[in-house]
């Protein structure tokens, strides 16, 4: 036997405790980070998928009724607060909801709008969001 094969020889139960607590620690620094800084980006997201949400709840085969406003906040999620505004220029304007903070989470979106019965007009859907 050679003299260099006891040398560079680590303990299998020393090389997996270190391998265990560096994994530790990374977990820790990551969750740790998402907490920081994942709750920014929630928060600035969600006006868009309840803009989504909100314009399928007011509208039937693409076209949104604005009779259907008073039902809109129904598709805010849970713990936020809202305004829909459905909006056709000479046509007029709907809307429902608290009149919302200077912050707030906006999303805009060109719609067809029914208007009266046979006529559709191309309007605006505003969706404010906050907490």
């Amino acid at each position: 036997m050679s003299r260099s094969s006891d040398r560079a020889t680590t303990e299998p139960l020393a090389a997996l405790v270190a391998v265990f607590a560096v994994g530790v620690g990374l977990s820790l620094y990551a969750g740790v980070l998402d907490d920081a800084f994942g709750s920014l980006e929630q928060d600035r997201i969600v006006a868009a998928p309840t803009a989504d949400a909100v314009e399928q709840r007011l509208s039937s085969a693409g076209v949104v009724d604005p009779a259907r406003t008073d039902s809109a906040l129904d598709a805010l999620p849970a713990g936020y607060r809202g305004n829909v505004t459905v909006s056709v220029t000479d046509a007029g304007r709907w809307s429902t909801g608290p009149t919302p903070p200077a912050g707030a989470d906006s999303d805009t979106r060109i719609v067809s709008v029914r208007v009266a019965p046979g006529t559709v007009r191309r309007g605006r859907l505003r969706v404010r969001v906050w907490r």
